[in-house]
């Protein structure tokens, strides 16, 4: 069963296929369907998640990022046979 993501960029509802063996999560996809550089925001993810002790603070991180660089209501789409 292929996945597929769902998001809203600048006010726009588009659906992307996605596959983990290209990208490593739903918010990355997104980001490269768009051309937007995320390069930045690894880094400082990255040094978010050795230096925080809990999960919230990077979560909360990249989904504020993300909002802004125009990116909202990012999710997988849900089969419903």
């Amino acid at each position: 069963m292929a996945r597929q993501v769902t998001y809203v960029f600048k006010g726009k509802r588009k659906t992307i296929p996605f596959s983990y063996g290209l990208f490593r999560d739903l918010y990355e996809a997104a980001a490269a369907a768009e051309n937007v550089d995320i390069k930045s925001f690894l880094a400082m993810e990255q040094q978010l998640e050795m230096t925080s002790r809990g999960q919230g603070i990077v979560k909360n991180f990249r989904q504020k990022e993300f909002e802004r660089m125009g990116f909202t209501e990012i999710k997988f789409v849900r089969d419903e046979d």
